[in-house]
């Protein structure tokens, strides 16, 4: 009762413009008192004057969001042209009368020039507004898909798929800090998980679609289908996205100055082989999964959906039980269970049904392994957030590019869907390096004396 008459009394301040923030910060009671002694002068034409100030600002969060969203759908485009051409690679296999492992190139080639240029990109146009970069990344990435839909040649697509990734690699991390420089402080992490979210709704719903439209169609037809969602993004962005400045410019020595802290060697080397792992049986999903999909598209469609809109509620779910357990758990139980669920994978992918709830595991474990990453890279470090991240991308990218081309190579004496053994073996790789990575940082990094660690001050 106490607590609703101080919310009535402070929401009539109104000189004082932050009354709604301040309940949703759970300010003590005295800032909340403090606020109640201005209301108390208000009167009703003040109050008024109030209540048009608060529409004020719904609107202009409106007007924030609606610019966060068109940073989204940048991501979105980006996304979709990684994931989708796991959907397709046999279409694309077919027409250039190539195996599955020489199509797989594809994601091979765009992951190593996104992890290679990122840092170069990112120097070369610091002192660009950010408008113009992404503008000019996303179109570099319709240009580079345009080349793809239209190539003749195996050869000439996959140069085209370099320039698709040297436009994402300009993107991704330039959406990032944009989002971060358009809200306050406080509200930043809320900014990075609207624009990331882009990423995981390509996954639920780009590669699906991608694949489908491949399934009734051509596989060109889902390429310009990504050139599609690259125009509009780079539309929204021209349309909708204010001039924000340049930050201050980094060197790339400066860029590459955390590689020296072997804390953030330790936790790269565990992304890297997990990703490496997973991504061997993503780049090759199709011939994966080939005995419970049939080579029908709508049912491999239906299973991408599956592994997205799982992958997604394994994201949100991910961060409260960081908050509560702790990374490192969240980290080992989630490689744990994937290890398992890859050694099991040649059996549950024969059917269906299986097939659907291994996806389930996977997609669940592998997004909270992912940002479980993030969060102890970040506990590091949180004044280079920014840099941490785009090594981890970069990586991550890494590790993408190089499970494409050993995968190929592991297919010329294994069946595909023998594959994921070898991903369990490398996650169970993972689990010792994430240890090691624990032990770096609470042996480097100093904790307070005489203060118990909480589920809310857990380690990184």
């Amino acid at each position: 009762m106490r607590k609703q008459m101080l919310e009535q009394s402070a929401r009539c301040a109104c000189r004082w413009r932050g009354a709604n923030e301040l309940f949703a910060a759970n300010e003590d009671d005295t800032v909340v008192l403090a606020t109640i002694i201005a209301a108390l002068s208000c009167g009703e034409e003040r109050v008024s004057r109030c209540e048009k100030h608060r529409a004020g600002i719904r609107k202009g969060r409106t007007i924030m969001n609606h610019r966060l969203l068109v940073l989204a759908a940048g991501t979105f485009a980006i996304g979709t042209d990684a994931y989708v051409v796991a959907g397709i690679l046999p279409a694309i296999a077919g027409s250039f009368d190539v195996s599955i492992s020489a199509a797989g190139q594809f994601v091979t080639v765009y992951a190593f020039a996104y992890a290679m240029l990122s840092p170069i990109t990112a120097t070369v146009t610091a002192h660009w507004p950010r408008r113009r970069v992404l503008i000019a990344g996303l179109a570099v990435f319709v240009v580079g898909n345009i080349l793809t839909a239209t190539a003749l040649t195996f050869e000439l697509a996959l140069v085209s798929r370099a320039v698709a990734g040297l436009g994402a690699a300009m993107v991704t991390p330039t959406a990032g800090a944009t989002a971060a420089a358009l809200v306050a402080p406080e509200r930043r992490g809320a900014a990075l998980a609207i624009v990331l979210a882009g990423l995981s709704a390509a996954t639920a719903l780009g590669a699906p679609i991608g694949t489908f439209v491949g399934s009734i169609g051509d596989w060109r037809l889902t390429i310009w289908f990504v050139v599609a969602l690259g125009l509009l993004a780079a539309t929204g962005i021209f349309l909708m996205l204010p001039a924000v400045p340049a930050p201050p410019p980094l060197r790339l020595r400066e860029r590459l100055a955390p590689l020296r802290d072997t804390r953030v060697v330790a936790i790269l080397a565990t992304s890297l082989l997990v990703i490496f792992g997973a991504f061997m049986v993503y780049t090759y999903f199709s011939a994966v999964f080939e005995r419970a999909t049939g080579n029908d598209g709508v049912y491999l469609a239906a299973l991408l959906l599956i592994y997205g809109a799982t992958g997604t509620v394994g994201s949100l779910a991910a961060g409260g039980l960081i908050d509560r357990f702790g990374s490192r758990l969240v980290i080992n139980v989630a490689m744990v269970v994937l290890a398992l669920n890859f050694a099991l994978m040649p059996w549950s992918g024969i059917y269906f049904a299986a097939a659907a709830v291994a996806l389930t595991v996977w997609s669940v474990c592998g997004w909270s392994f992912t940002i479980s990453q993030q969060h102890r890279l970040v506990g590091i470090a949180p004044e280079l957030a920014s840099i941490l991240l785009g090594l981890n991308a970069s990586v991550m990218y890494l590790a993408i590019s190089a499970s494409g081309a050993a995968g190929a190579l592991v297919m010329q004496w294994l069946p595909p869907y023998d594959l994921p053994l070898l991903s369990a073996a490398l996650t169970v790789c993972g689990v010792f390096g994430a240890e090691i990575a624990y032990r770096l940082i609470d042996t480097i990094t100093p904790q307070p004396a005489a203060q118990p660690l909480t589920a809310s001050r857990a380690r990184p």
